[in-house]
């Protein structure tokens, strides 16, 4: 008896060259994936989540800040991986990044590959939606979740095999909606349907080939997975999934550190009384000072967070200083900026990077 011959391994785009302008200040100075979140920047856990599914081949398409990938990453083979690197010289949407890069990829035209948008967290099990899909011989698959509140999403409703039979804007009464499924950013493409995208000019592959495809009669399958899903978009929504990773509710194999309460990276320094709960990370070369409590938050590296200070949901960035007795609450602090003692920051309140607080000057505000 003869064993029969081994699938090959898929292999992947990640779409990495979003300016990130929902998430500044984070992302003045660094794109959206190199973001830190749990320790490490944020394609770190995508990157080794993908090899652990059996990704070799992976092609970055970049665009802001591409320059910073390469240097990092270099060719992969740290995460046994093998990455390549494209960058659009102009703004390509997500349907013309991944034409951008049809030429990198190594795949026969009915050959799978994996798309992934960069911003989403997610515990998808990406074994199952490649098997899934060449189980049901689709020519697309998309990964769909279910979320109890989908108005702010576009609606992907599906047959009882799975079948996607429309793609359905952000629904504006009740009764447009009409499933609780949406796109959860993550594709199987057959080689030939990438290679079908147009080239050299902006293509929204939600808005125009996902449409389009369906209308052709192409087969676009859906597959639900509503295991671990979150759209890092907002800094508010970027430091709880970082904190969801240090927790173990998100999985990673890539977190620096055992699952728990707190995560301090080599080389910071915290008080022996200081309290960090809620998955809180400490980056390196950080410190934080007697009595300061922080708590679901990230503190980047170098930062410095004084006695006293109270942190809790918020961002602190690489550089930047928490004056005594300040407390935070949901607030996004820049690279380098200088927040004074006695201070009250709240309810979404981003300080710009470099900015310079004075001491008590704020008491309380909001970004309304």
């Amino acid at each position: 008896m003869t064993n029969a011959p081994a699938t090959p391994s898929p292999e992947a785009i990640l779409l990495v060259g979003g300016k990130g302008t929902r998430l500044r200040p984070m992302t003045v100075h660094t794109p959206k994936p190199m973001v830190p979140a749990a320790g490490v920047p944020f394609l770190t856990h995508q990157l080794a989540r993908a090899r652990a599914a059996g990704v070799e081949h992976i092609v970055l398409a970049t665009s802001y800040l591409a320059e910073v990938f390469e240097p990092y990453f270099g060719d992969g083979s740290s995460l046994g991986l093998h990455l390549e690197y494209v960058t659009e010289e102009e703004p390509l949407g997500t349907g013309g990044a991944i034409r951008n890069v049809a030429s990198r990829l190594r795949s026969g035209p009915d050959d799978p590959v994996l798309i992934f948008n960069g911003d989403i967290l997610t515990g998808l099990d990406i074994r199952a939606l490649v098997d899934n899909h060449r189980t049901t011989g689709a020519d697309v698959s998309l990964h769909l979740t279910r979320v109890p509140d989908p108005r702010a999403y576009g609606l992907v409703p599906t047959d009882e095999l799975g079948r996607v039979t429309a793609f359905l804007e952000k629904p504006q009464t009740p009764e447009e909606i009409v499933t609780d499924q949406i796109n959860a950013g993550a594709y199987v493409f057959n080689r030939s349907v990438i290679d079908s995208i147009p080239a050299d000019r902006p293509v929204s592959v939600e808005r125009e080939t996902f449409p389009g495809l369906l209308a052709e009669g192409v087969h676009l399958q859906g597959m639900v997975d509503s295991t671990y899903w979150l759209d890092l978009g907002t800094p508010q929504a970027f430091v709880r999934g970082s904190a969801d990773l240090v927790l173990g509710r998100a999985p990673s194999p890539a977190v620096p550190g055992r699952c728990g309460d707190r995560l301090v990276l080599d080389s910071a320094s915290v008080a022996l009384d200081a309290k960090l709960t809620g998955g809180t990370v400490i980056g390196r070369q950080a410190r934080v000072g007697a009595g300061a409590r922080i708590d679901g938050s990230t503190v980047l590296e170098g930062a410095i967070v004084e006695e006293g200070a109270q942190v809790r949901d918020s961002l602190v960035g690489a550089g930047a200083r928490i004056g005594a007795r300040t407390v935070l609450q949901g607030a996004v602090v820049g690279d380098g900026a200088l927040v004074g003692p006695d201070n009250e920051l709240r309810d979404g309140v981003r300080v710009w990077c470099g900015a310079d607080i004075p001491a008590g000057a704020v008491r309380f505000s909001s970004d309304q």
